[in-house]
């Protein structure tokens, strides 16, 4: 497999094994028939909050979700790598998903998305645009004017999508 994972923030003790987590939360999720989008752990002490965001290609109901945490939550309770409380949460990755494995990009072309650099580019760091895929380790993003542009995936601070307003309206599910 390959391309970026789903990725921990972490905001709190040293010593924990983040990445032994992320791929034990991984195979709970996708062992149910869910894709693991991304996780957050943030927070410190009593309130800390591990956020889980799941997807199915026909999507997430609250079912999925209550399944989904009750199976991770479980499992973490019973390895007990997180020596401290924490809160599970776990969502859909809503209608502005992240987009962060290389997949995405082409799994999502034709959609609108806005991607943000840590680094300027063409003196700008935010661009808004159709997804038309990655190619040679860049996202392909089709400008409102009709310009291509190729934005490199390591200066990439978060891409996501944006909702299509235009389409909904129109009936057109791009």
């Amino acid at each position: 497999m390959s391309g970026r994972f789903a990725h921990f923030f972490v905001v709190m003790s040293m010593g924990v094994d983040w990445e032994r987590i992320r791929r034990l939360i991984e195979k709970v999720v996708e062992y149910r028939g869910y894709e693991l989008i991304d996780a957050e752990f943030k927070g410190g002490g009593k309130s800390s909050i591990l956020r889980l965001f799941i997807d199915k290609p026909d999507g997430i109901s609250h079912h999925d979700c209550e399944l989904v945490s009750e199976q991770v939550g479980t499992v973490l309770d019973v390895e007990d790598l997180i020596p401290s409380s924490y809160t599970l949460e776990v969502s859909s990755p809503g209608l502005d998903r992240k987009l962060v494995k290389e997949s995405d990009y082409s799994r999502f072309e034709g959609k609108l998305a806005r991607v943000q650099t840590r680094i300027p580019l063409n003196q700008q760091k935010v661009f808004r645009g159709r997804l038309q895929g990655l190619q040679d380790g860049k996202i392909r993003l089709e400008l409102p004017k009709g310009d291509l542009m190729e934005i490199p995936l390591d200066v990439v601070q978060e891409a996501r999508l944006e909702f299509d307003w235009a389409a909904e309206r129109t009936g057109k599910k791009n």
